[in-house]
């Protein structure tokens, strides 16, 4: 039996309006080459000055996941040649980064949680990106110079389930630090995988391969799997050392396998050294004030949802691992929706159709004042659960967003009249004399009959409590 062993290194653009060391912007999808300046391109003479606003969203990130925050540390240069790397290096922190040792808690299926260590994360310059046509090769330098924060985890991950349960919980941080958008179709975030297996109980780490840029948890955990029985067999068929060497893999999305690429390189081979021309990065204490200026972040509030509102454990980590649907639950309660009903509603009934229609929660149809509103109608008894997703199946369709309007246009106000529900019962009992007398005789199961025959008498506008209570009466 043997034990996989996994580290994350993840790349996070940080969404500063300009790039790392130039005022160029950092906009995305620009026509090539035009957010481009002396420094950007390396032209000779130009010199890099850090970006302010960048540092401080790197520190924000320390002080969320329990980072040391260093208030000094230094720049070094990483040599490499590539098309896309107009400086022949890149800029990036290896001596000294601006954060280190920090922690982050994973969610296991078992309702426990799990603690990932974080080595580092260090400030570096991206790359530019290259454009394969035909025989042809283009270079795009607009990307070239973005700031990066390369996020490195210890190997402290035991399945493709926790590295995605990681990146999750990761991505979902840096999107409520608003640091990042984090949009993975984009590059905004983008990970590499290290992979490694053991016999069970070694101590020593078996030898590890890396898989680069992969930009889907979907793909991250097919990766990894594949990865994982590849090694298994290799170590299986007596041919480890053979074929399991200290390498860089790419994942190959249309094959479903991981391809070598490249013998994995060591920090000498980078021949990594200071770089000249930045001064180390000494932060202010109006820099610290300003990092520290922090907002709920996912596990405070799935905490709070479950002690002060009463909601269960798994639905408060559902509502709270995505930034935007926690702000709508909560849009949705300053509306008048009582907590748990809100859960159901927001979970089941809206997500399933905005995922039936292909639609995220920010392009929802439905505003959460909208829907807040009409679930605070299913409280106070103004209209039944049903006449709910009526309203809520119609406004997914038309532009319509009048509760009170709707449920007259449709008429669907829950009657809770004695007298007018007294007399619908009374029809019934009438129409089913022989149902009766079983009912009376001990055939209880028949009370669920009239309840169903009242319901679609009323064509579902009657308060089911009350259908309930008069039926009860009238039955003796």
């Amino acid at each position: 039996m043997f034990e996989t062993v996994i580290g994350l290194e993840v790349h996070v653009q940080l969404n500063t309006k300009t790039k790392l060391f130039c005022s160029c912007p950092t906009s995305f999808a620009e026509h090539q080459n035009i957010n481009t300046c002396p420094t950007c391109l390396a032209l000779p003479g130009a010199l890099p000055v850090v970006n302010k606003e960048a540092a401080i969203k790197a520190m924000r990130f320390g002080y969320a996941i329990n980072a040391d925050v260093n208030h000094d540390s230094v720049f070094d240069r990483k040599s490499y040649f590539y098309p896309d790397s107009p400086s022949a290096y890149q800029i990036t922190q290896l001596t000294k980064a601006i954060v280190q040792n920090g922690e982050l808690f994973i969610d296991l299926e078992d309702g426990t949680q799990k603690r990932i260590g974080m080595t580092q994360a260090h400030l570096e310059a991206d790359a530019g990106k290259n454009m394969h046509e035909g025989n042809h090769s283009k270079v795009d330098l607009n990307r070239a110079g973005t700031p990066l924060l390369e996020i490195v985890s210890q190997p402290d991950m035991r399945s493709a389930d926790e590295a995605v349960a990681y990146l999750k919980k990761l991505h979902s941080t840096v999107r409520y630090l608003d640091i990042s958008d984090a949009n993975m179709q984009e590059g905004s975030f983008r990970c590499d995988v290290n992979v490694s297996i053991r016999p069970k109980g070694q101590e020593a780490f078996g030898t590890r391969v890396e898989i680069k840029n992969i930009n889907s948890f979907k793909f991250v955990s097919a990766a990894i799997a594949y990865e994982v029985q590849r090694q298994t067999e290799a170590y299986e068929d007596g041919v480890y050392e053979e074929e399991v060497y200290q390498e860089t893999r790419l994942w190959n999305v249309e094959e479903g396998v991981t391809k070598s690429m490249r013998g994995k390189e060591e920090a000498a081979d980078y021949r990594y050294f200071p770089d000249p021309d930045l001064r180390p990065l000494i932060v202010t204490d109006e820099m610290v004030a300003e990092a520290k200026i922090m907002p709920e972040l996912p596990d405070a509030k799935a905490k709070r949802y479950m002690e002060e509102l009463g909601i269960k454990p798994y639905d408060a980590h559902v509502i709270t691992a995505d930034k935007e649907m926690a702000y709508y639950f909560e849009e949705m309660l300053e509306h008048g929706a009582v907590a748990k009903t809100a859960v159901t509603w927001l979970t089941s009934e809206l997500l399933g159709r905005l995922n039936k229609a292909g639609v995220s929660i920010e392009d929802s149809p439905v505003d959460a004042k909208t829907l807040g509103t009409l679930v605070s109608k299913i409280t106070d008894n103004t209209i039944s659960g049903k006449g709910a997703k009526e309203i809520l199946d119609h406004m997914m369709e038309n532009e319509d967003r009048d509760i009170d309007g709707l449920i007259d246009k449709l008429g669907l106000a829950q009657v809770s009249d004695d007298s007018a529900i007294l007399a619908i019962i009374d029809e019934i009992l009438a129409a089913n004399p022989e149902k009766v007398e079983e009912y009376k005789g001990g055939k209880e199961k028949l009370f669920g009959f009239f309840v169903g025959q009242t319901m679609k008498a009323s064509k579902g506008t009657a308060n089911p409590g009350k259908v309930n209570e008069l039926l009860k009466q009238r039955l003796g």
